[in-house]
């Protein structure tokens, strides 16, 4: 199938700091083994969830073109996802939070398009296509559902991070890789929990982009709707996990009706979860999320929000009262005995923005080596900068082409040549520009002449501070540099040898007819040189079992067999034998 990066619409839309996380899928490069692997937890996961899922799964499944008996390629998901106004692509692994956010903010699925391991059939900690897949596309099919994801990718794009998120982010990435990955020694496994344990265990301050992290988690993730008594699942960690859906159905995991308290809830993505969630349904999640929205600092600004940009040293925005937005890596800032800000500092490339569009002439290339203004209202002056028409400008001296200096309520100094103003669409003054000009703040010069022109925000307060660019076109962002990759496996000649058995059963499937002599010499070479492999056993039976032939009571005995070698698959192979005898389950 194919292996290029199918697009349309609203991939199109993306902007180039999203697509250069996007990778062809290479539907080539998944095995008989895996494709096995997506139809037995399938198969397991529809027969099951169709009594505790919520209502819209089993129908999304359809809706969104997750076929139970491959894997499905991205080019058909699209093709049915852009009916109900979505679009997939696929990524390697993790993808930084704030990217995955944003992704989803554009009403597009990120899907890692690799597949667990059998070993890992039940649970894997690495994102796959059987979590993804399976479990977020679905549940897509609910409208009110659907907008909940599209509306948290939008807000959650806008949290700001800090340092210890990103060792975070790279550790876990790095862990997950390791643990679905084969032939890695248990020494280096061990190394990477330890270092996720030891950043988890560091007491840091809660980031934003953490708090909504744990509210994506317990909803998108692992969330539950309904009552606390009678609860269905919808997050889609429980829709693609065979053990987590059963066990978080049990009295042993806890609960709680879902809140804003849920966001002060961390969680451990290498181990089942103690509690969960329950909303009443999904437009509750929208007010839930509203409710955390107006605790960040993309609605409240001031100085905590800009204290944030700072801590975070990652590129972030603030919007000044006057609409105005300078995004940058903010360095510096002065308060008032207000707590209110009355200076700012950027450092390295910065832009200038109305309106999430870069304000012409003031990119980067005018602002390579930062930017810095004063804020507030002037000294002795009731009416504020932005308010001043041409005769008030004029009535304050502020004539263009004329010297000036002027002092802020906060002590700030400014004397320089006053060359020209820009206005925003109210007809308020946001940016002035002065040549010869030095500010001043007590004793220290926060700017001279020798360095160049003076552009001054013109605003009373910060109203907004969000990380990433008020306009992504103003910086070259396609920059992102993975520490680690997804580790892929060379086939032994052994494991060859099993993945060509796979593939002839799975043809003799999808044949008019069953081959049993070819199931039989098949059968064979597994017993002689795959004695522990169960799965494909489990395969064979499935094709005979009716037949009940001295044939398929050998491959049943054969299977009994396993258990007691192999224990801790028991169960599996219970439960694929059960589903034999199940009839209702979805093709």
């Amino acid at each position: 199938m194919e292996s290029k990066i199918e697009t349309n619409d609203l991939l199109d839309r993306l902007p180039p700091h999203l697509k250069q996380y996007i990778k062809p899928q290479n539907y080539e490069q998944y095995t008989p083994i895996n494709q096995a692997v997506w139809r037995y937890v399938m198969r397991k996961n529809v027969d099951y969830l169709a009594k505790v899922a919520h209502e819209s799964y089993v129908e999304g499944l359809k809706k969104t073109g997750i076929s139970i008996d491959e894997i499905p390629s991205m080019y058909g998901m699209n093709r049915i996802l852009k009916e109900i106004g979505w679009a997939a692509v696929a990524v390697d692994g993790f993808i930084p939070p704030n990217a995955f956010m944003e992704f989803q903010g554009y009403k597009v699925l990120v899907i890692a398009s690799d597949i667990r391991q059998l070993e890992n059939i039940e649970y894997t900690p690495a994102p796959d296509i059987i979590h993804e897949g399976a479990g977020h596309a679905p549940i897509i099919a609910s409208p009110d559902y659907a907008e909940y994801l599209r509306r948290f990718g939008e807000v959650g794009a806008k949290a700001i991070s800090s340092a210890h998120d990103i060792d975070m982010y790279e550790a876990v990435r790095e862990l997950s890789i390791l643990k679905e990955a084969e032939g890695i020694s248990q020494e280096l496994i061990n190394a990477a929990e330890a270092r996720v344990e030891e950043l988890q265990n560091k007491k840091v301050k809660p980031s934003e982009i953490s708090l909504i992290r744990n509210l994506h988690w317990w909803t998108v993730e692992y969330g539950m709707v309904g009552t606390v008594e009678n609860p269905k699942i919808y997050g889609a960690g429980l829709l693609s996990s065979i053990g987590e859906s059963v066990w978080c159905m049990k009295e042993e995991v806890k609960k709680i009706p879902y809140s804003i308290e849920a966001a002060y809830q961390d969680f451990d993505i290498t181990k089942p979860q103690p509690q969960l969630y329950v909303t009443p349904d999904f437009a509750y999640l929208q007010e839930v999320l509203e409710e955390f929205a107006n605790t960040m600092a993309v609605r409240k600004g001031g100085w905590r929000g800009l204290k944030k940009l700072i801590k975070s040293k990652q590129l972030g925005t603030i919007e000044i009262s006057t609409g105005l937005q300078i995004s940058g890596h903010f360095s510096r800032m002065i308060k008032n005995d207000d707590n209110e800000v009355v200076y700012f500092e950027t450092e390295g490339e910065t832009a200038l923005s109305y309106r999430e569009k870069e304000v012409i002439g003031h990119g980067i290339v005018r602002h390579k080596r930062g930017f810095r203004s004063p804020l507030g209202k002037l000294k002795g002056i009731n009416l504020a900068i932005e308010n001043m028409g041409p005769r008030d400008l004029q009535a304050y001296n502020f004539y263009d082409g004329k010297p000036i200096s002027f002092e802020f309520e906060s002590g700030i100094t400014v004397a320089g040549l006053n060359v020209t103003g820009i206005r925003n669409l109210r007809g308020e003054l946001m940016l002035i520009q002065f040549t010869d000009c030095t500010v001043k703040y007590k004793d220290e010069v926060l700017f001279s002449p020798e360095m160049g022109d003076f552009d001054m925000a013109v605003g009373k307060e910060i109203v907004s501070a969000f990380a990433g660019a008020a306009d992504y076109h103003s910086f070259n962002l396609v920059t992102h540099n993975a520490t680690s990759e997804t580790i892929r496996p060379q086939l032994s000649e052994k494991e060859s040898e099993l993945n060509s058995l796979y593939k002839g059963v799975r043809e003799i499937r999808n044949s008019e007819e069953i081959d049993a002599t070819k199931l039989q010499q098949f059968f064979k070479i597994l017993k002689e040189n795959h004695q522990t492999d169960w799965l494909l056993p489990l395969e064979i039976y499935e094709l005979v079992a009716q037949s009940h032939s001295n044939f398929s009571e050998e491959v049943l005995k054969h299977l009994l067999n396993l258990k007691q070698p192999r224990p801790k698959v028991a169960h599996l192979i219970e439960g694929g034998l059960a589903l034999l005898e199940t009839k209702e389950i979805i093709n």
